[in-house]
């Protein structure tokens, strides 16, 4: 067919006959980037169970009737600060990421906490125990869920002494983490009445503990508290167990154990043990009902406290956004934070809580001790309770903590 102007005319009075289709705004989406280990020594109590928590938080919230476009990514930071903080860049820069959770590891989460404050955009840490984010280091774009080193050493070492745990000697994580938990820990003990007698700083990812178990032997104190994690963890109460260090009649303090640890352990092992933890997934009706919902993503595994944390922070940070609006969320970290912290937190993993203005989530502590074979009754029926430290008590002062935010 040769094309004419009276075609071209002909076509063009056509199209304005037609009735006008109306052209739908594009709705704007929240993006959430999941950045934990998923390849190092914290894989289990981060990993892809983290990431299914956080896309079950976005089910559960478009459940609760909040209607937002979320999409989830998700990166390994290998346990880098300097990787963490690009990816935390690269991923807000260029990707459009505007809320960033998990990343267990404390210098990793010190990093990314600066890089979002700088950007303006939000940081729920979950898994990463350093009391420094809600402390010197805090930022209006920071919340941290779950622990930190204040509360554990609060919750651990002060009871641990009070049973007659007096003389301390630690192993240490050899960087923000374990540093911090040390400090914290050393604090409580000598608060207490109790002595710290030394201790021996070690690289993260060691695999032989022996000759730091030796030392630690050899200096007379009654309890070797293990300010470290994950499989560094695992690791040193195995290795005490081959040592005959238990049976010596030496205790081993658990300054952060999660449930992921138990269960590598198994409960020949590491029975006895006193682990505190804000999240149980065998607690109660709302906890189990976390865990039914999540177990078809994670198969035969349980979530511990830091996934856990990653649910419910994401999930409060969604009630945020839909009360604040999904356009004013995107632009301003801080404006979503300053609504997460205006608005009380209640989901199946915590519970009713509240958010300080120094950005530490608020929910209570629970006292563990880790079942024997004997009297666990069904897979992953780890914990018996011992106390429960309320909310309110549970983590530091508001006005010790010398957060520029509150002090302002």
């Amino acid at each position: 067919m040769t094309i004419t102007r009276r075609t071209v005319l002909g076509t063009a009075a056509a199209a304005a006959a037609l009735p006008a289709i109306p052209v739908r705004a594009q709705t704007p989406t929240i993006k959430i980037g999941v950045l934990g280990d998923q390849s190092g020594v914290y894989r289990d109590l981060s990993g892809p169970i983290a990431i299914a928590a956080v896309k079950l938080a976005v089910a559960d919230s478009k459940a609760a009737g909040r209607d937002i476009a979320v999409e989830v990514i998700s990166g390994d930071h290998q346990n880098k600060p300097d990787i963490g903080a690009a990816l935390a860049r690269q991923w807000i820069q260029r990707d459009g990421v505007d809320m960033i959770t998990d990343t267990p590891n404390s210098a990793v989460a010190l990093a990314v906490s600066g890089v979002c404050k700088e950007l303006d955009k939000a940081f729920i840490n979950s898994p990463a125990a350093t009391a420094d984010l809600t402390g010197p280091q805090c930022a209006p774009t920071t919340v941290h869920w779950t622990m930190d080193t204040w509360m554990l050493a609060h919750s651990t070492g002060a009871a641990m002494v009070k049973t007659g745990g007096d003389t301390w000697y630690f192993i240490t994580a050899d960087y923000a983490f374990g540093h911090a938990l040390e400090r914290d820990t050393a604090n409580f003990v000598t608060r207490a009445g109790g002595k710290v007698l030394g201790n021996v700083m070690v690289p993260l990812g060691n695999s032989d503990f022996s000759s730091f178990l030796i030392q630690a032997q050899s200096s007379g104190a009654k309890v070797i508290g293990m300010a470290n994690a994950g499989a560094d963890t695992v690791n040193t109460i195995k290795q005490a167990g081959e040592f005959g260090i238990i049976k010596a009649g030496l205790k081993l303090a658990g300054l952060l154990v999660f449930i992921s640890d138990v269960h590598a352990l198994g409960l020949q092992t590491a029975q006895g043990i006193v682990v505190s933890n804000t999240f149980y997934w065998d607690r109660d009706d709302r906890t189990r009902a976390f865990s039914m919902r999540l177990q078809p993503n994670i198969g035969t595994a349980r979530a511990g406290m830091g996934q856990a944390g990653c649910y419910g922070g994401t999930f409060h940070y969604l009630k945020a956004v839909a009360a604040l609006g999904v356009a004013e969320a995107k632009k301003s970290g801080a404006a979503t934070v300053a609504r997460m912290k205006a608005i009380p937190t209640d989901d199946d993993c915590f519970g009713p809580g509240t958010i300080r203005a120094d950005g530490r989530a608020l929910h209570p502590v629970y006292l563990y001790e880790v079942k024997s074979p004997a009297e666990s009754k069904y897979d992953w029926d780890y914990y018996k309770l011992l106390a429960t430290t309320p909310a309110a008590e549970g983590f530091r002062p508001l006005q010790d903590g010398n957060c520029p935010l509150v002090h302002a």
